[in-house]
Order: structure tokens, then sequence, then C-alpha cells
């Protein structure tokens, strides 16, 4: 018993779109939360500390090296 397979359609095959209002909130929020990571690694415990103590430069000093920035 023979079996026929159909050849593959050769159509034009368009990725779906999103809207801009679909992705703004989602990327306000990821671009304030990598804002505030970014301050937190980078700025936290100096004159802009919004913490008192060394509980966060302990907590982020190996990141804080990984990414460059200086911290002692």
């Amino acid at each position: 018993m023979a079996q026929t397979i159909a050849p593959p359609t050769t159509g034009v095959v368009t990725p779906a779109t999103l809207p801009l209002k679909a992705i703004a909130p989602w990327a306000l929020f990821f671009g304030v939360l990598m804002l505030v990571l970014l301050y937190f690694i980078g700025a936290e415990q100096g004159a802009t500390s919004l913490l008192s103590g060394t509980d966060v430069h302990e907590w982020v000093h190996d990141g804080r090296h990984l990414l460059g920035f200086p911290c002692h």
C-alpha cells in the first residue's frame, strides 16, 4: 500500500505583529527595573545612598566588580 505525501506549500509566512501599545508598558516596567538595579549595584553606598549601613554594599559587592564599578 503506497502512501502519497503532499509537498509543502510555498506560501510566504509573515510573523504576527504586536502593537506598540501592548509592548510599551512592559518596556517601561523593565526599563525602570533595570535602572533601579543599576543604581543599587553602581551607586548605593555613597553620597546618594538611600539606605544606611553596608548591607546593600555586601549583597551587590561581587556584581559591582563584575560590571567594572569601583567600590574600594
